[in-house]
């Protein structure tokens, strides 16, 4: 249990901390609106990928039979999750633009922004789903830590974000910025290889 609760916890880091839609929004609502606002938006994916999560397992569980598309599903996350790393190593830090100030309504535009943004369908789809369908078969625990270990994992980390963009922007412009980005890199080129070597062993399965 311990493995895939650490697998949920690196790998919500760092989704938590690659910038993308929500990570862009959350700085934005910190910096206009405040911390408590960036904050709210950060909670976001509690909401939003719950629904993702069932459709993933549930679409999973119809193919489970499939080894070659399960094979290939699994060797697209691999690719998803290799291209993840070489991003967070090449980065050289977040650049902050300034925007308008209007109403809030954090929780909202961070809902809306994760439901439309094809990062959580790609993720639980080739990655998170075969983990929790491989933590169910050792046992219920197991899936639920990777579960819990993401979803806590990439709300804490976008709640860093949106501390340091409301009250400093000297982490996301300066070197810690990166140095957890290469840090977390390193150890997603490391899932990436097992990913990978899942899906030689669904292709080559008779």
């Amino acid at each position: 249990m311990l493995a895939f609760l650490t697998s949920g916890i690196v790998l919500g880091l760092s989704a938590g901390f690659s910038p993308g839609p929500l990570f862009a929004l959350v700085v934005s609502q910190a910096m206009r609106h405040g911390v408590r606002e960036g904050m709210k938006t950060a909670l976001a994916p509690l909401l939003t990928d719950t629904p993702v999560i069932l459709l993933s397992v549930l679409v999973l569980t119809r193919i489970a039979g499939y080894k070659t598309v399960l094979g290939g599903i699994s060797l697209l996350g691999a690719v998803v999750v290799a291209y993840l790393a070489y991003e967070g190593m090449r980065t050289t830090g977040y650049e902050i633009a300034e925007g308008e100030r209007g109403a809030p309504r954090s929780l909202a535009k961070g809902v809306l922004v994760n439901f439309l943004s094809p990062h959580p369908y790609l993720f639980w789809l080739t990655v998170g789903g075969p983990m929790v369908l491989r933590g169910w078969e050792r046992s219920a625990p197991a899936a639920a830590a990777f579960v819990a270990g993401f979803c806590l994992s990439i709300v804490a980390a976008k709640m860093v974000i949106a501390v340091s963009a409301g009250s400093s922007r000297r982490f996301l412009t300066g070197r810690g910025y990166r140095r957890v980005m290469r840090g977390l890199g390193a150890l997603m080129a490391g899932f990436a290889v097992l990913l990978l070597w899942n899906a030689v062993e669904l292709l080559s399965a008779p």
